[in-house]
């Protein structure tokens, strides 16, 4: 079992800065890729970004050179950082993380936190 534990949403203006945190506990020896997606009303769930176990970040083009994610291996912690943010940024933002344990792939998410981008 793994539980993912979301926090740092919240209402922030245009141009403002917010910090997203997971923390991952239970079988966190399991985890290889933790992410963070987001989701709007009436649209799909989309990649926001993700870093692997080693390291590598990947991003949705959206975001690119505005968001920054981090994870701490130690810690089984994943945070990322969204600066320039834009309305269009608003969403509820779920922690994933991606698993492999004895032969099996599966994921966890988070419950979700609101960002709120609006002056």
């Amino acid at each position: 079992q793994v539980q993912l534990a979301e926090s740092g949403g919240g209402l922030v203006q245009p141009g403002g800065s917010l910090r997203l945190s997971c923390a991952a506990s239970g079988i966190t020896f399991s985890i290889n890729t933790m992410g963070w997606y987001r989701q709007v009303p009436g649209k799909q769930r989309e990649l926001v970004a993700d870093i692997t176990r080693g390291g590598t970040t990947n991003y949705a083009d959206s975001v690119k050179g505005r968001f920054t994610i981090s994870r701490d291996n130690a810690k089984n912690t994943v945070t990322l950082v969204m600066s320039s943010l834009k309305p269009e940024d608003t969403a509820v933002y779920y922690c994933n993380s991606q698993h492999t344990l004895f032969g099996r792939n599966f994921e966890v998410w988070g419950q979700g936190t609101l960002v709120t981008v609006s002056s």
